[in-house]
């Protein structure tokens, strides 16, 4: 599929949106300005950029316990989510949910989930909302690994290939559920491969390419939109940092780490880019600049707004 220039722009400057913003958050976390646990989406941010860029405003989605990354990919606003994560009564929940329960349902955000395997039946009820109004929306369920093993996942997958419901599970494979290696938590490689047991599509991609992700989860939004049922895009990834701020890591290989970080998904779309004259090196650093800015007044926002009563 041929994607846009203006399309390929949004989807890098939505991974360094995240990518700024959650390193931030990693920084704040360690000075101790933010309550409550923390999970980061840093070196998954290929996922949500490509899969949000295959949406319109009206699509819904539900995200997970590291969710930031889906929130800003499909257009929260950033003064809004870090006064949420700072705990302050201007944030998306007045500063009672933090960072695990943002939500906006204006924007079809229809919550970050703490209980894992729980977006599942919220996509498939969005999804049967949609088929029961004669809507052309669909809804988005992003999942980790972790969670694919989660009875309400299956549960969601077969529901929604039973009723042929509007709903593209994403599956964000990073290797672990907490400190646990999927090779010990199930007898499949490939997550995809449980598609079939619900007779609906199942295709893998690299999580770390941003095109390949918009591409497959494009060609499963047209497939649920054309009312031909659910699809699952398992994208293979991995999160640079621990299940939480605060995790030692411990259940790593040796060397693990630094093979991924060579494959991260930001200046290997950045050079794509500047190959492809798509954008020029100037304008490239005016992108993150721009951003940088964005970022540093959320942060102001956020540390200048009250805390809630």
């Amino acid at each position: 599929m041929a994607i846009s220039k203006e399309k390929m722009i949004q989807m890098y400057t939505t991974m360094y949106r995240i990518r700024q913003f959650e390193s931030k958050l990693q920084q704040f976390f360690a000075d101790g300005k933010i309550p409550g646990f923390v999970h980061l989406y840093l070196g998954e941010e290929a996922v949500a950029a490509g899969a949000c860029a295959a949406l319109e405003k009206e699509d819904y989605i539900t995200s997970t316990h590291r969710g930031h990354g889906h929130l800003i990919a499909k257009g929260g606003d950033l003064k809004k989510m870090m006064a949420e994560i700072f705990g302050k009564s201007t944030g998306y929940c007045k500063g009672k949910g933090g960072s695990m329960h943002i939500a906006d349902v204006d924007l079809g955000i229809l919550g970050a989930n703490g209980i894992v395997g729980g977006g599942g039946p919220i996509a498939a009820g969005a999804g049967m909302a949609i088929q029961y109004r004669g809507d052309s929306q669909v809804a988005v369920c992003f999942f980790g690994d972790g969670a694919s093993n989660q009875g309400t996942t299956q549960e969601a997958l077969n529901l929604a290939s039973a009723w042929q419901l509007p709903v593209v599970f994403v599956n964000e494979n990073n290797g672990y559920g907490i400190s646990c290696h999927i090779s010990k938590s199930m007898a499949i490689t490939d997550i995809a491969d449980r598609a079939a047991g619900y007779d609906m599509p199942g295709v893998i991609v690299d999580g770390n390419d941003v095109i390949a992700v918009h591409e497959a989860i494009s060609a499963a939004v047209d497939r649920a939109r054309k009312g031909e049922g659910p699809s699952l895009v398992e994208c293979k990834t991995y999160r640079w940092r621990g299940h939480f701020e605060g995790d030692a890591c411990t259940y790593r290989e040796p060397g693990e780490l630094e093979d991924w970080v060579k494959k991260d998904p930001i200046p290997r779309f950045a050079q794509k880019m500047l190959d492809d004259k798509i954008l020029t090196q100037k304008e490239l650093d005016q992108h993150h600049a721009d951003i940088d800015t964005e970022l540093e007044e959320a942060i102001v926002f956020a540390e200048e707004s009250p805390l809630p009563e």
